[in-house]
């Protein structure tokens, strides 16, 4: 009997340490694309492509620690903005008025390493996630859709308080990058010239917590 509760206490306090090693961090917050607006827009025109260059960020990450301080793993991200306006057109010579509205979606999804000081004893912690995948974006205003994907990099930076031993929170910083040579328009693939390519940098700020398994 002895000899199966020694048994038994080790198989536990392994697992429990194996399931330690898990952590799912998602976020939610606000992000604005910083990519230059192109030149020679009216105001009107100005007013409605801005609205489409903040919106929505969440992401969601999870990692298996490796060695201490270092974890890899998955991460999904999504930014989403719309934008009501006027644009300015003309028919039979007359110049008119069009509202229109877009809804712009960018997501991500790769492979990401992160580091941090989650095995020190300070409740205080650190952490800066770098992640490599595919940066894929979607824009539809009415019946014309436009799609296309490309090689993006996400790198995030936070500080959580530890709650308790499995649930951290905190703010967290967020750089993304990609930059779209192409796009699919209802269908019909076209590609940009240097001057017009679909920048799809962002910034973001979120609050993130942090699950530990």
């Amino acid at each position: 009997m002895i000899k199966k509760l020694i048994v038994v206490g080790v198989f536990s306090i392994s697992t429990l340490s194996f399931a330690q090693k898990f952590s799912i961090r998602p976020s939610v917050g606000y992000a604005w694309r910083t990519a230059k607006t192109i030149s020679g827009l009216s105001r009107e025109e100005e007013q409605y492509v801005k609205g489409l260059k903040n919106g929505l960020n969440f992401d969601i990450a999870a990692h298996y620690e490796v060695k201490n301080g270092l974890a890899f793993g998955l991460k999904y991200s999504n930014y989403s903005a719309s934008s009501d306006g006027f644009l300015l057109g003309n028919v039979n010579g007359m110049p008119v008025s069009v509202p229109v509205t877009t809804k712009d979606n960018i997501t991500f999804f790769g492979f990401s390493g992160l580091i941090s000081n989650n095995h020190l004893s300070t409740r205080h912690k650190v952490f800066a996630d770098i992640a490599l995948g595919v940066l894929s974006y979607t824009t539809k205003t009415g019946s014309v859709k436009g799609t296309g994907s490309t090689f993006g990099a996400e790198v995030d930076f936070g500080y959580q308080y530890q709650v308790s031993k499995n649930f951290l929170i905190g703010p967290k910083v967020g750089l993304s990058g990609g930059t779209l040579n192409k796009m699919k328009i209802n269908g019909v693939t076209y590609k940009f010239d240097d001057d017009q390519k679909e920048g799809l940098h962002r910034v973001s700020l979120s609050a993130a917590a942090t699950f530990r398994f």
